[in-house]
């Protein structure tokens, strides 16, 4: 019989090399964040990363290994924090899958010794200092729970980056998904942008367009 238990993080790490280019993003998977989603993509894209996420992974695999896996192939990894209240489905539940994936993060930095940044965001100044004390000493960008704060604080995430596009440039980004959201649904047929197809559509839209930064007006 095969063994079937986990591996260490330490066992985990070093399977894939990690790409400077990618951003591992973790936000939760809502209606009410969509807005946030566009704008995390816009973002990334717009500092010429490529974003990468959980919805990525297939259902029917191994799901924790396949989110290690992940972390471990972005240098980088974005947390939203922002999410603590009880969902309205019975029974009622905070959402730990942003947290949890945070650690996993730290993790694999700290024990696997793998070369990898993560930041975490919030909405609201202060609250992660009582959600999640032990990220006390750390530093929190606040978004204020808006597309421009999104912008605004990833100019600080990434201030040393040699590509700096404006927030005027990132939201001309995330208009342009905006408005790409309804085709990009209807050619998956789905109704939610969480979805790895539509996921992938709206990166591949945001990279063009973010290239387009780099070239001069003609």
């Amino acid at each position: 019989m095969p063994n079937s238990r986990p591996r260490s993080l330490k066992q985990t790490a070093r399977k894939h090399p990690a790409s400077a280019e990618s951003v591992f993003l973790n936000i939760p998977y809502d209606s009410q964040f969509e807005n946030l989603f566009l704008a995390y993509i816009a973002a990334i894209s717009a500092f010429g990363f490529i974003p990468r996420a959980t919805l990525e992974i297939p259902s029917s695999q191994m799901r924790l290994e396949r989110i290690l896996g992940l972390i471990e192939q972005c240098q980088y990894s974005v947390h939203d924090l922002s999410r603590v209240q009880l969902d309205r489905a019975h029974p009622r539940t905070p959402r730990f899958n942003m947290p949890f994936e945070l650690g996993l993060a730290i993790g694999l930095e700290r024990a696997a010794r793998i070369k990898h940044v993560w930041v975490v965001c919030e909405s609201e100044a202060h609250r992660v200092q009582k959600s999640l004390s032990d990220l006390n000493g750390t530093d929190i960008y606040v978004h204020d729970g808006t597309i421009r704060g999104v912008f605004r604080e990833f100019g600080s995430i990434f201030v040393r980056n040699s590509r700096q596009p404006t927030v005027r440039e990132m939201m001309s980004i995330y208009q342009i998904l905006r408005r790409s959201l309804r085709e990009v649904l209807a050619r998956a047929g789905q109704t939610s942008p969480f979805n790895a197809r539509v996921f992938r559509d709206l990166c591949v839209i945001a990279s063009l367009n973010a290239n387009g930064l780099d070239k001069p007006d003609s």
